[in-house]
């Protein structure tokens, strides 16, 4: 049976553990946006910084940030909660992607593996979400993230109708001391 926000909204340790991973399954907001196409978003999800995680036909998954960018990060919804495990900071994957550049992402992913705060926390959820979902660990989710983000063509409007901009971000790791460090 494919995973689906259903059948995962029944498997509240699951949702408890993606709660440590920063991914809410609680959505009860009207939407602040609109997406050219889409008559009604269906908002599956939410993180700690009032992005909206949303499911698009057919099985797409969009993330809709509170600062104004947008775009598919999985196409799928199993996709998406591999991703999740694998890289719980994909976002900042993202904001330190020198503009869509796929290596600069894998540098940043390997920089932000390595300065996890609470490591043991973290493998710990991951092994009981791969365990309970029977869920295999992703081959390369970056390059899945970044495919997913590249190909999206999703437009995404704020109240006033002003185009949100790309998930992809300008910045490096070597504009973080911290993760310029742990790169090194």
């Amino acid at each position: 049976m494919p995973l689906t926000p259903e059948v995962l909204t029944a498997l509240g340790e699951v949702v408890a553990w993606l709660g440590s991973l920063d991914v809410s399954f609680a959505t009860d907001e009207e939407p602040w946006f609109t997406i050219d196409g889409v008559e009604s978003p269906r908002q599956i999800g939410s993180d700690g910084s009032g992005g909206a995680v949303i499911l698009l036909p057919p099985q797409n998954v969009l993330y809709v940030s509170s600062e104004g960018r947008a775009g598919v990060i999985a196409d799928s919804f199993d996709a998406f909660i591999q991703l999740v495990v694998a890289r719980p900071y994909w976002l900042d994957i993202l904001k330190f992607s020198a503009g869509g550049d796929l290596q600069e992402m894998r540098r940043a992913a390997d920089a932000l593996e390595a300065t996890l705060d609470d490591e043991d926390d973290v493998n710990e959820a991951r092994e009981e979400i791969r365990s309970a979902l029977d869920l295999p660990e992703a081959s390369d989710p970056v390059g899945a993230l970044y495919e997913a983000v590249a190909a999206s063509d999703a437009i995404v409007r704020a109240t006033d109708g002003s185009p949100f901009t790309t998930l992809f971000n300008r910045f490096s790791i070597d504009s973080n001391p911290m993760l310029r460090n742990a790169a090194a």
